[in-house]
């Protein structure tokens, strides 16, 4: 006789979220450094409670370990991303290409439009790539460097990079999110991007606004002779030259040509290592000890880059930060990190306590604007919850679609508000796969750059707010959402 399976109340159904709540309130009370283990075993201990609440609801702890097994699978991609990340940020920086983009940046870029221009420059990127994760590891590493020398704090040059690589990311025809959202909503790409402009616009226009008062009311302190010390520092340690240019440039060319994230990052890694054979021979002979052959040299070189921590020195203490990377290995916490959320995603989803969240705040919908609301407020809790952005996006638009298209609305606009909230949300939560790999890359915490998100922070608001006023909500002809209801009873029905 088999047991039978209990739909999860409400109250059981917040006891895993309270937990984890507690704990990692705690973790950041007690720890000064709460991603090298702290976050992960709070993420393991609520994934217990959640597993003993599913098996008393009557669930076979196999089928909720295979739901766990899938949701570790969907984040395996990231993973593989994150590993390659890491070691492209290693060749890159003996290559001399991240010290390049360092020294021209503070050459060209005023300290007062700084923060404005990289907004600009990032969101071009990404606008290009189609990807925040590659734009933030590439030129966002090398602007970080640039306005710590110029004396910004570092969380918020963060928030300008990844307020513009965002940006990027939710407008490009080549982004996977911006794919995945009306593919979930039912409409088409460019109809999706083309409606998300009444609410991408705005939001961009005022964070770019935000960042350029920001920048000439700021008052840095660094000299002009602090400056030209750390352009002293760099150029006496690398070969500067606008040829190395040519190694981003190629990485951004790939992937416009849609060569896959994997094969195209790896492709940028080993162009960085060839580079640094060829332009930096005095970088392979401090790293590798130099002995043996300089063969021997560069393949010691670029292997301890490509999987591990390397520094280069300097007579410069601020120019030795910024020479310093942690290859494949400085990912692994981060990987740790995203495994143990998407465990805890697992078996709240396998559980159906995600699912029992989300229909309290259904109920509380009623036009345009609340509709709007709950799917902002459901792509923000499946970010906080799963961990991941692809399910933030997924899972409401799942739930939404039959909603939206029943009271008599377009399915852009469902793709609309999955995208400002579901995409840009993610990298504001620590424990999630974006905002824990972005942390990890740039090396400041999500809490510090997540003031300085303004982009991010005001996507969701904004979505509301043009929903709640009525501004461009495109509604079905009464005809198309009467067939659309009849369809769906017919299916039933079949």
């Amino acid at each position: 006789m088999t047991s039978r399976i209990k739909s999860p109340g409400l109250v059981a159904s917040l006891i895993p979220i309270v937990v984890l709540i507690i704990l990692l309130s705690l973790n950041v009370k007690f720890f000064e450094d709460t991603i090298s283990g702290a976050n992960q075993i709070a993420l393991t201990l609520a994934a217990a409670i959640a597993g003993v609440i599913a098996v008393r609801l009557g669930h076979k702890w196999t089928s909720v370990r295979e739901q766990v097994v899938r949701s570790i699978s969907s984040a395996m991609p990231s993973i593989l991303i994150l590993f390659l990340i890491g070691s492209l940020a290693g060749t890159w920086m003996i290559s001399g290409v991240v010290p390049m983009l360092i020294y021209y940046g503070l050459k060209i870029l005023n300290p007062t439009i700084f923060l404005f221009a990289s907004v600009v420059i990032c969101a071009v990127v990404s606008l290009a790539t189609g990807s925040s994760w590659s734009t933030v590891a590439t030129i966002g590493i090398a602007l970080l460097g640039i306005g710590s020398t110029l004396g910004f704090n570092e969380g918020l040059v963060a928030g300008a990079i990844i307020s513009g690589a965002y940006f990027g990311d939710k407008m490009s025809p080549l982004s996977d999110t911006t794919n995945l959202a009306p593919a979930m909503a039912g409409t088409d790409l460019f109809t999706h991007i083309r409606y998300m402009v009444l609410t991408t616009g705005p939001t961009i226009i005022i964070t770019l606004i935000i960042f350029l008062v920001i920048g000439f009311t700021n008052n840095l302190e660094n000299e002009s002779t602090s400056i030209q010390a750390v352009l002293d520092s760099i150029s006496a340690k690398f070969n500067v030259t606008p040829l190395l240019l040519i190694v981003p440039a190629f990485l951004i060319f790939i992937i416009v040509k849609k060569v896959p994230p994997l094969p195209a990052l790896l492709a940028g890694t080993l162009a960085g290592a060839i580079f640094a054979v060829i332009f930096q021979p005095q970088v392979i002979h401090e790293i590798s000890g130099g002995t043996g052959s300089f063969l021997k040299q560069s393949y010691i070189t670029v292997m301890k880059t490509m999987f591990g921590s390397v520094s280069v020195t300097t007579d410069n203490a601020a120019v030795n930060e910024l020479l310093s990377t942690r290859g494949m290995a400085g990912m692994l916490n981060t990987i740790w990190l995203i495994m143990t959320a998407m465990v805890f995603g697992g078996i709240m989803d396998a559980a159906g306590m995600l699912f029992r969240i989300t229909q309290v705040i259904m109920r509380a919908v009623h036009g345009a604007g609340s509709l709007v609301a709950a799917t902002v407020s459901t792509c923000l809790f499946f970010n906080l919850t799963a961990s991941d952005q692809y399910l933030a996006i997924v899972v409401p638009g799942r739930m939404f679609a039959k909603t939206y298209r029943d009271m008599g609305f377009k399915p852009e606009l469902l793709s609309r508000a999955l995208e400002d909230s579901g995409t840009v949300t993610s990298v504001l939560i620590p424990w999630n796969t974006c905002g824990a790999t972005q942390s990890s890359v740039l090396g400041v915490s999500t809490m510090a750059y997540l003031p300085y998100c303004f982009f991010n922070i005001i996507s969701p608001f904004m979505s509301i707010f043009m929903a709640g006023f009525n501004i461009k909500i495109r509604r079905l002809d009464p005809e198309n959402t009467e067939s659309h209801i009849h369809s769906e009873e017919e299916r039933k029905d079949v």
